[in-house]
């Protein structure tokens, strides 16, 4: 099957063919203001590459950090309003209580709590109050606000209030966009709402960069089918991926990580990442990254839904170095690398500049870099070194050796050997890994529940099963899904032989495979 991954980051659009696992073509760009004009001009360039290799290409596939600098930089973001079934419990805590306030100024179209929800094991907590919805439900479009998240407690437990109150929100004012927590978040009431509340403020930036993708897609000839990436290294179809923005937040990475999977084939190991800007760091565990169990900050605000564990230090090839001290970061050249770094003609040192001045690439007029005191030069690349090796210390879970595995644009600046690390590997196409791994086409199912009179054995079962109807219903194979990670505890402050339950799976999406010649 052939497929091309994109990957959008925040200095390179990059891109690559894949005819199964063997990379056919592969090309890196530098990204552009608008996003979408990277996408276009990186599509075009591999197409041209592979030549008719490229026949027969039935799905693209594009990773983006877009939507995640859209809530760190405050831009693009509309109003959205928070309507919360809970009452009488949760009234201390208000949506949007824990969020930086330029950020919830910006988002904040209303809070409107209301009498509902349902205790732990499903029961309900009140009878809810559909009155206050519909009228909350009208002063929300009279306000002119154009998207609401609806919360409600326990709701991933049953999802029932959350699914009347949007079809109360959905007859009283149809203009007005609805999410429902339940289907983002995870067991914790506060952060999964946070994480509505954002999906609903990036709503219109969604559809309109969607779009545009498929737009790219469709004027590139190829009559490809278009998927984007997610967090945890899986797709989803582009249809739903305009209405879950949030599932979008950390690909670049995840894509990365699953990227170096493949073109190692190693399954278990550290990973790192050096892009233009950062260097991210992760573990791979059985192909996949590891996903963070705890609260995840996004621009400041708290969330908990399916996100890799990851850390991200300034080290990349647009850093900028400063002398007198010596300093890396954590400011970026960014995509304008081509134009401000030295041996492309600029004024300032970079990354890059280091890593030519000290031989480990030719790029550029390496004479520019030629002059640079070799005491700063030294100096500045064992700074980069020492902060690499830190952050990967600072991932690793215990102290049994293990391979680290190498890539992006700018792997050179890892150094050769690490604390704890068996072998440091560098793969081929490792400066387009994050592109490999947008085009690995698999769709995910998740569940996170609380059982109740129930044994272990048959709490997962139950779990199990509504995770693999959840991929389905994202589009993948049922042939094909896998369980990939499953996750229980005991509940022993509750009555009832509680049990709490997640369960993950992946599998092939069925679109791709029905599509593909016998």
């Amino acid at each position: 099957m052939k497929r091309i991954g994109i990957d959008v980051g925040g200095t390179n659009t990059d891109a690559a063919l894949l005819d199964g696992d063997r990379v056919i073509a592969a090309v890196k760009t530098f990204t552009t203001a608008d996003v979408t004009t990277g996408v276009r001009t990186a599509l075009k360039e591999v197409i041209a590459k592979a030549g008719p290799a490229a026949d027969d290409v039935v799905a693209v596939m594009i990773g983006t950090t877009h939507f995640t600098n859209a809530v760190v930089e405050r831009r693009n973001l509309g109003r959205a309003a928070a309507i919360r079934v809970s009452l009488p419990a949760s009234a201390s805590l208000v949506p949007f209580c824990d969020w930086p306030k330029d950020l919830a100024a910006k988002v904040n179209g209303g809070i409107y709590l209301v009498q509902g929800g349902h205790e732990y094991d499903g029961r309900p907590l009140m009878p809810m109050d559909e009155l206050a919805i519909a009228k909350a439900a009208r002063k929300i479009a009279a306000d002119g606000v154009g998207a609401v998240a609806i919360s409600a407690t326990f709701s991933p437990l049953t999802a029932e209030c959350e699914e009347r109150a949007a079809e109360i929100v959905r007859n009283e004012a149809p203009d007005v966009h609805v999410t429902m927590s339940s289907t983002l978040g995870r067991i914790g009431l506060l952060e999964r709402e946070n994480v509505a509340l954002m999906n609903a403020s990036l709503i219109g930036l969604a559809r309109e960069t969607t779009q545009a993708f498929v737009d790219a897609v469709a004027d590139s000839g190829l009559g490809a089918q278009l998927f984007i990436t997610q967090n945890d290294g899986t797709v989803v179809k582009a249809e739903a991926a305009r209405e879950y923005p949030v599932f979008s937040f950390a690909s670049g990475p995840t894509n990365s990580m699953r990227g170096a999977a493949l073109l190692a084939g190693i399954e278990n190991a550290m990973v790192c990442d050096v892009g233009g800007t950062t260097a991210d760091i992760g573990c791979l565990v059985n192909g996949f990254p590891r996903e963070a169990n705890n609260v995840v900050e996004v621009g400041g605000v708290r969330t908990l839904f399916r996100m890799p564990d990851l850390l991200s230090i300034a080290v990349g090839g647009g850093t900028k170095i400063g002398r007198d001290p010596v300093t890396v970061g954590p400011e970026s050249v960014g995509y304008r690398l081509a134009q401000e770094a030295m041996v492309f003609g600029g004024a300032q040192v970079t990354a890059t500049d280091i890593a030519v001045a000290s031989g480990l690439i030719r790029l550029g007029d390496t004479a520019r870099v030629a002059e640079l005191p070799q005491d700063f030069v030294a100096a500045a690349l064992k700074k980069m070194h020492d902060n690499i090796s830190e952050g990967v210390d600072r991932m690793k879970t215990d102290a049994t050796e293990v391979p680290l595995l190498a890539v992006g644009g700018g792997a050179m600046l890892i150094p050769d050997a690490m604390p704890g690390i068996s072998e440091v590997i560098h793969v081929e196409h490792n400066e387009v890994a994050n592109a490999v791994g947008a085009a690995m086409a698999q769709i995910s199912g998740e569940t996170d529940r609380i059982y109740r009179d129930m044994d272990r054995d048959e709490a997962i079962a139950h779990a199990r099963e509504a995770a693999i109807d959840a991929a389905v219903a994202s589009g993948a194979d049922r042939a094909t899904v896998k369980v990939i990670d499953v996750e229980d505890l005991p509940l022993s402050y509750l009555p009832g032989r509680a049990i709490r339950t997640r369960v993950r799976v992946v599998g092939d999406a069925a679109a791709m495979r029905a599509e593909v010649p016998a």
